[in-house]
């Protein structure tokens, strides 16, 4: 009977097995058969960006039983990598290695992780890879990090306020400012009062030219006493 290659189907689960597979544990078989629908169904999720591969550890010299989105030029059937054999060598090896720098053949940087797995003997049986293609990806964040930046000399400074200052949010703020004092915004002494006025200043809510006459109606002072108070230090 001859290996399947190309991408297996859902319903390959359930072909028997191959001569080359007798010996092995049918415990074994499954988990690996369970690992190769997770590879293909991640692998169809990312296509043309991850490549992800299933090795069979049990056969290190054809160990690639599956590959998805093959960016590396690998073939069913191609030996292990150095991570398969460290894990067939030392059960101890860590069975996840992720997010570390690596590299296609052609050059292209790559972000890989690679998940072995264990049978219940503690013995690994095969290793999950993937391997991302940061380079389709550097130049979009570097667009992505120019379009947000902002100009340093400004970095520190709120030069405008893009909020609709209503009314309502404005008593809110002078509400909510009289309360954390105990008091009402009329109970205020002239101090809070100038305190109040020139934070609702530098906040933006002077935007409207009637800001300033609710201001003064909250706060039972003339118009021109608020426009004193953001004039005047505190």
């Amino acid at each position: 009977m001859t290996r399947p290659t190309g991408r297996p189907d859902d319903e390959r689960t359930d072909r028997p097995v191959a001569p080359e597979e007798e010996g092995f544990l049918p415990e074994d078989e499954h988990l690996v058969r369970e690992a190769e629908r997770i590879a293909v169904a991640v692998g169809r999720m990312f296509p043309g960006l991850c490549e992800v591969v299933l090795h069979d550890l049990r056969r290190p010299d054809n160990a690639i039983r599956t590959i998805e989105n093959n960016l590396s030029g690998r073939q069913v059937g191609d030996s292990a990598t150095e991570l398969g054999l460290r894990r067939i060598a030392d059960p101890e090896y860590p069975s996840v290695i992720q997010n570390y720098s690596n590299r296609f053949p052609d050059g292209r940087p790559a972000k890989s992780t690679s998940i072995g797995i264990k049978n219940a003997e503690g013995r690994y049986v095969a290793a999950l890879c993937l391997n991302l293609d940061v380079s389709t990806l550097s130049p979009l964040a570097l667009t992505l990090a120019n379009l947000v930046a902002t100009d340093a000399a400004h970095q520190d400074e709120t030069l405008e306020t893009l909020r609709d200052r209503t009314g309502r949010e404005l008593r809110s703020a002078i509400d909510s400012f009289a309360a954390e004092r105990s008091s009402t915004p009329r109970g205020l002494s002239r101090d809070q009062k100038r305190e109040l006025v020139r934070r609702l200043h530098s906040e933006g809510f002077f935007e409207t030219r009637s800001s300033a006459q609710l201001i003064a109606d909250q706060l039972g002072v003339s118009r021109a006493t608020v426009y004193n108070y953001t004039k005047q230090p505190p």
